[in-house]
Parts: structure tokens; sequence; C-alpha cells
């Protein structure tokens, strides 16, 4: 089964309008499967909602996380057990603290890297240096909030940047909830995972293997073949709550890779099936799913990484 997850929140212990108990209902009321709390430098919510689950009958599960907030970015951490002390951001040596995190089991990636900085947010842009990318699991590259164009189409281009270069990061998005905001038609992240499985052990196989989608609610599924030499892509429903399905059933597939762009058209019960030799010698292909044609504004999904 494929799993939505909302990975990033905010509650009253830092700076939300929502108490944890508000966003636990939120979250189970949008039959979100599972969700993260990452409030800003603290810890402090996740016994409450450890408490909450445990009185509770609740079908969603959490992901317990923080957010680091510094004047040069925010970083984003999951599955973070412990708080870790961050006495050791350096602008130039942002790995110290990824790996302070990784170390204590946690997933970390860079939240909004283009969000605006100061003098509006000062901190939020992401600026630090980053000269080992092996010590970054994943990218947010849609922050829901975020201005489309300014923001969120930059850090989509960077992340594509970065897989084309050759670095192995998973894409996340999140809703970075701090009231009672509206989850429809805005994009959620997909993992496969098992009904009664550990989420969080999901979560990291997905984000360490790169098998993670970002969709409004279609997913696009590739799979592929180099002794026969095929790839098949077809779509899958989520059927998550406010998608805005295609009006005639036809979406356009783009299959990015360094040498440029290839786009065919799929309809909902269709499959497509290309040989390896139609993608023109690529190793490194991003699939990405949308409505009408390939402008931002279209984009449903954006796949797992296919490295042939």
């Amino acid at each position: 089964m494929y799993k939505r997850l909302e990975l990033h929140n905010h509650t009253t212990e830092s700076d939300s309008s929502l108490s944890c108990k508000e966003l636990l209902e939120i979250m189970e009321a949008d039959r979100v499967d599972a969700f993260a709390i990452t409030d800003h430098n603290t810890i402090s919510g996740h016994s409450i909602i450890k408490k909450l689950l445990d009185n509770g009958d609740y079908k969603t599960k959490c992901i317990y996380g923080m957010e680091y907030t510094t004047y040069y970015g925010h970083i984003l951490c999951l599955n973070l057990p412990v708080y870790v002390p961050w006495d050791s951001i350096d602008f130039f040596k942002p790995e110290l603290l990824f790996n302070a995190a990784r170390a204590k089991g946690a997933l970390v990636g860079i939240a909004h890297p283009f969000s605006f900085g100061a003098p509006f947010a000062k901190g939020c842009r992401f600026e630090m240096k980053v000269k080992d990318f092996s010590a970054v699991d994943f990218i947010e590259v849609f922050n829901n909030p975020e201005p489309l164009h300014e923001v969120n189409e930059k850090g989509l281009i960077w992340w594509e940047e970065l897989i084309l270069d050759g670095k192995r990061l998973a894409a996340t998005c999140g809703m970075d909830l701090h009231g009672h905001w509206d989850m429809g038609n805005q994009y959620a992240t997909f993992i496969e995972g098992e009904e009664a499985g550990d989420v969080e052990a999901e979560l990291s196989h997905a984000i360490k293997d790169g098998k993670t989608w970002v969709s409004k609610g279609t997913l696009l599924i590739c799979e592929y073949s180099k002794e026969e030499n095929y790839i098949k892509l077809r779509l899958f429903d989520a059927k998550k709550p406010g998608f805005i399905y295609s009006e005639d059933g036809r979406y356009i597939i783009s299959l990015r890779g360094k040498n440029g762009l290839i786009t065919k058209e799929i309809s909902e019960n269709e499959e497509v099936i290309l040989s390896l030799d139609d993608l023109q010698g690529e190793d490194i292909i991003i699939p990405k799913l949308y409505i009408k044609d390939t402008d931002i504004e279209n984009l449903v999904c954006v796949s797992p990484v296919v490295r042939l």
C-alpha cells in the first residue's frame, strides 16, 4: 500500500496556534496515515503526542522530529528520538549538525531552501554552505504555503540539478502547518508500506532508497527492467481528500535526464511502456506527472528517481 505522510507541522509547543491534540485530530480527520511533529528547536510535544495516541483510538501515526531554526536556514529532522544540541552549528560546516542528528538515528533534510530571508524572515532561506551532500537525506522541494515560483519552483529545480549531478537525495514536501489550514489539493509525501507496518522504519527505508513521491493525489508509478529493456509507467489514485483530477482523465508524463526531456500522454487506466533505448542513453531519470501541460502550475506528482 501507499501511505500519505504530512512531514512538516508545528504546535503550541513552538509557534503554532494548534495544540498537540488539535494537530492530531486534524490529521485523523483528513485521513493522513502518519504525520510528523516538527516544532522549532524543541521536542517537548513528543511526550504529549505519545500520551494522546496511547489513550485514544486513533488510526493516524506520528513521526517524531524537530525543525532546527537558525539564522542561516531551517533543518528538518525526522525520526529524531532525543534532543540533539545545536551548539555545533556552523555556517560553513552544517555537516557537523547533520551528522550529530544522524548519529542518533534521525533523517536530516533542508526545509524550504529558497524561502524569503532577511529582511522579511531572517533565517528562513537556507544559506549554509554544504560541501558533502552525502550528509543530507532529503530536500523539502515543496513547502505548500510558500510562493510557487519564487520559492518552491527554485527548490524543485535545485533538487533536480543535484540529482542529475549524481547526488542521492529524496524529495519531500510539507504543509508547515501552524493553524487550521486547508490541505486539499496540496502536496503530500507518499511512501510504500504495510498496513500495520512501522511507519518510522518505512520512512527511513523510503528516504534512504529515494523511494518517495511528492504528489497532490495521483501517483506516477515507474517500473523498469534492464534485462527486459523496458520502463513501464502507470497511475495510482491515492484518494487524497481535495485533489482536483484531470477533467478528461488525461495526464502528461515528463522524464527529465541530463540530455533533455521526454514527454508522453497517459490516461487513468493506461500503461505506457518505453524501451530503455527510447531514453537516449540516460542513466538518471526524474519522472513527473502533469495535468494539461508541463508548466509548474499543473504539476501533480514528482516520482522517485529512476537510476538505470
